[in-house]
């Protein structure tokens, strides 16, 4: 069926299972992982979508994607909800040859080259669900236009300690791409590809159809696709973004992104009225924090109780801290409770789950973050 033409089409990749965020994604899909007091991880690539004027969006399921259809809905809340357009949930699909889960990030795209067609797009930009940061994508476009690429990819330069934890670019002085290395320990840049990517539909199209016929392919953007478009000698350009930018893929990094909105100085900014995040905010009571609560320099959100101490922490909708308990430089999720004479230190305590009265959590744990 075909719709009102489109420049460009937005396909959001939310169906990895995230094994490294385990237990916090066992029963919830990674971008819906709660994040910063009163977020979801994707509410930032829709945003930026919205900011960026970019109107049609398929978001591409898989694993455990219930709470995650919950939470998007229509799109309304981020102005998506286009009667031309507007934001669709594409789901692994049984079709007259058979049903078959998607194989990886370039088969999702393949499996799903109808939508994109039917909006007779001349742009597609590839977008993963799990990075937490804000960015102008028009921009991005632009410059591809500009420079008439085949592909253009979005880069950010990383310490060099971290680059083999990234696909990374090797550029010449116009920002060229000419060889890439897929997380390799032997990294000879520190270009590290933030898995954003814009290309010609037409092109790309092509080589997709190609790449479903290679049985020896992994059906991977950055394993397969990339690669492959080099060693055709394609347009290739590295696009460099000089802002915020964080994966948040690990226990570990989902906690410190957290506490990087504690900082006075931190760069991600939520209160940027020119570039805001929307989310689905709950209706409910506004905070408090009894008379013999303290709270220093952390984030509480509606519904929040505090009769006790709060350090240093982010604090979702909903969380009760009890009596002489305190909680130190850790992340709540909705609805926890933390009873009486608990303490919770460098710690992430789930959604609903309840601390016992006098447990004490993380007191030992200098490296470690405590999931409970």
């Amino acid at each position: 069926m075909r719709k009102q033409k489109k420049e460009i089409v937005a396909m959001l990749l939310a169906g990895g299972q995230g094994t490294r965020l385990s237990p916090l994604t066992t029963q919830l899909a990674k971008p819906a992982v709660p994040f910063g007091g009163k977020y979801r991880i994707i509410d930032f690539t829709l945003s930026n979508c919205t900011n960026s004027d970019i109107d049609t969006i398929g978001i591409l399921t898989q694993y455990q994607p219930l709470e995650l259809n919950a939470h998007i809905g229509n799109g309304s809340h981020w102005d998506l909800d286009r009667k031309n357009g507007g934001l669709h949930i594409l789901s692994p699909y049984v079709g007259a040859k058979g049903g078959r889960w998607f194989k990886g990030t370039a088969n999702a795209i393949y499996e799903n080259m109808h939508f994109i067609d039917s909006y007779d797009a001349e742009y597609v930009l590839i977008l993963s669900g799990d990075h937490i940061y804000k960015m102008d994508y028009s921009l991005m476009l632009k410059e591809h236009k500009e420079k008439k690429a085949h592909a253009t990819i979005a880069v950010i330069e990383v310490p060099w300690q971290e680059a083999q934890r990234f696909g990374t670019m090797h550029v010449d002085e116009d920002n060229k791409i000419y060889d890439f290395q897929e997380k390799s320990p032997d990294s000879k840049s520190n270009l590290a590809s933030m898995g954003i990517y814009i290309f010609n539909w037409k092109k790309l199209k092509k080589v997709l159809s190609e790449d479903e016929r290679d049985k020896n392919s992994n059906h991977d953007f950055g394993k397969d696709i990339i690669p492959k478009m080099i060693a055709q000698d394609l347009n290739l350009y590295a696009y460099t973004f000089r802002g915020y930018w964080r994966d948040v893929g690990t226990v570990e990094s989902l906690w410190q992104t957290n506490m990087d909105l504690l900082r006075d100085d931190n760069e991600l900014n939520l209160y940027d009225s020119n570039w805001k995040i929307y989310s689905v905010n709950p209706n409910t009571q506004p905070h408090y924090i009894g008379k013999e609560g303290k709270v220093k320099g952390s984030l509480l959100n509606e519904g929040c109780i505090i009769e006790g101490e709060v350090v240093n922490s982010v604090l979702f909708p909903g969380v009760y801290v009890g009596h002489h308990a305190r909680v130190e430089d850790s992340v709540i999720l909705p609805n926890a409770i933390i009873e009486d004479h608990a303490l919770v230190k460098k710690a992430i305590v789930m959604e609903d789950r309840v601390v016992k009265a006098g447990l004490q959590i993380g007191k030992n744990n200098k490296e470690k973050i405590a999931v409970v």
